[in-house]
């Protein structure tokens, strides 16, 4: 069963009155709070989410940029979105599904049954869909999440994988070579990772690629069926949506969430560079 649903998929969904949350997590590196644009208009009882706020926890610079949230966090989010025990949550966004695949890992992590839909809002406008303005508030829900983090790999663990498995650099090319770091104090890449970034999963419309497509580009990097795999990016955020897609595609993968912001603030920690895994 696919991780996507299409705009039409969604309107149906709705307008049959089935058990569905619909969430609106619009967020960029520079403009992370999206609840301007939600308010300009969003899926008609689109519930917004900030992802700073409800996907991600704070703490030291050695922790990273978006560690994880708790589960209790995660649980008092959902519930302010609305979802109850069974419920479908539908989640996109206005960036090609790079902040809703974050919601996705996570929400599935804790058992919930979590869609994306394909091509975000900007899918929904262009099928012709009405949106509304409203800033919804629904009435509390009382969903109970499973314990998350299962999916997720350690700095240690990190440093490890590419020894039996393959973890993926999924930033820009220039980012993982170390020829320019616009975020974080070192530039580079972690030892043995190999670099793909994700944004030659998707087509210019945020749409995911056919799927014999998808997997011939992560075998030129030795991912096939039944690779241990790993991913990470600049903060956790992308590299779920690496996650999303391999998901997609039969290949279950594992997320690094502190990611290069944690590695390059942690002293000690080896750096590689150039186009190489190093």
């Amino acid at each position: 069963m696919s991780n996507f649903v299409t705009a039409a998929e969604l309107h149906d969904l709705l307008t049959t009155g089935a058990p569905v949350r619909v969430i609106d997590v619009r967020w960029r590196l520079d403009r992370p709070d999206g609840r301007g644009e939600y308010l300009e208009g969003h899926v008609p009882g689109a519930v917004y989410v900030p992802l700073d706020q409800e996907l991600a926890t704070h703490g030291e610079p050695s922790e990273g940029r978006h560690p994880l949230p708790s589960t209790a966090t995660l649980q008092a989010a959902a519930r302010r979105w609305g979802v109850r025990p069974g419920d479908t949550v539908v989640v996109y966004d206005d960036a090609k599904g790079i902040a809703a695949a974050r919601a996705w890992w996570l929400l599935r992590q804790g058992g919930v049954d979590v869609k994306v839909l394909e091509g975000g809002i900007r899918s929904w406008k262009a099928a012709g869909l009405d949106t509304t303005t409203d800033d919804v508030a629904p009435e509390a829900g009382d969903v109970v999440l499973a314990e998350i983090g299962a999916d997720a790999i350690s700095i240690d663990e990190a440093a490890a994988f590419p020894a039996s498995g393959v973890l993926l650099d999924v930033r820009a090319p220039e980012r993982y070579r170390g020829e320019t770091e616009p975020l974080d104090p070192v530039a580079g890449h972690v030892p043995g990772a190999r670099n793909l970034p994700t944004v030659l999963h998707f087509d210019a419309e945020g749409r995911i690629l056919d799927h014999d497509t998808v997997r011939a580009t992560f075998a030129s990097v030795g991912v096939t069926p039944g690779t241990a795999v790993a991913a990470y990016c600049g903060s956790g955020v992308t590299a779920a949506h690496t996650a999303l897609i391999l998901d997609e595609v039969g290949i279950p993968a594992k997320v690094f969430p502190g990611s290069w912001s944690q590695w390059s603030n942690t002293p000690g920690r080896p750096v590689a560079t150039g186009d190489q895994p190093g």
